[in-house]
């Protein structure tokens, strides 16, 4: 998962090529002529994960996989910090991930236009087109975004956007349109479930 010369704004391309979605097998149907059992799927166990940092926590379907950009922009070098989760059996991705802009950009620029700046490179870079966008508030009153877009494989990125305390966030559900039905409740619990820490 590698990305050169796009904005450190979005991190979205480093995970919506398909490469991070797990293939599900068909399991092989069984030898004998038994009755064979019904078995759900194993469902994943959430649980609360905390950045290492402390500067936001999430429910995550087990530990998430770390993975560490620096990317040379116009403002300096930028660490992107990028966290992915993937379900045993299940086309989906949970992913959050992260950028500190140098203290004198994030002071000067308005929020709104690094959150607008990050939709269009999102849909610019992973050649998706916008299904639905409105503006949001993180539950504790940082400004954010919240948009949903379809690149040309039919993959589906549902995706809220924050930017608190000189920092970018963005937490992503990247899936199928199958996989979307029927994991919508869970997608939706997923994104609800961010939470900024506020620097103490």
């Amino acid at each position: 998962m590698t990305i050169k010369s796009l904005l450190p704004l979005i991190a979205a391309t480093l995970v919506c090529g398909g490469s991070v979605f797990v293939e599900a097998r068909q399991p092989k149907p069984p030898a004998a002529v038994v009755k064979p059992k019904v078995s759900q799927p194993v469902q994943p166990r959430w649980k609360l994960y905390t950045a290492p940092d402390g500067r936001f926590s999430i429910l995550m379907p087990g530990n998430p996989n770390r993975n560490t950009q620096y990317q040379k922009t116009y403002m300096g070098e930028i660490t992107l910090q990028i966290f992915v989760a993937q379900p045993l059996k299940q086309q989906v991705a949970y992913v959050v991930t992260y950028n500190d802009f140098p203290y004198s950009y994030g002071q000067i620029t308005d929020p709104q236009a690094l959150l607008n700046n990050a939709r269009d490179m999102a849909l610019k870079t992973t050649k998706s087109n916008l299904i639905s966008q409105r503006n949001i508030r993180s539950s504790n009153n940082h400004p954010g975004k919240e948009i949903e877009y379809i690149n040309s494989g039919g993959k589906i990125t549902k995706s809220r956007m924050y930017v608190a305390e000189g920092r970018l966030y963005q937490v992503m559900a990247i899936t199928t349109k199958k996989q979307q039905k029927t994991l919508a409740k869970t997608i939706t619990g997923y994104l609800n479930s961010f939470h900024v820490v506020l620097k103490k």
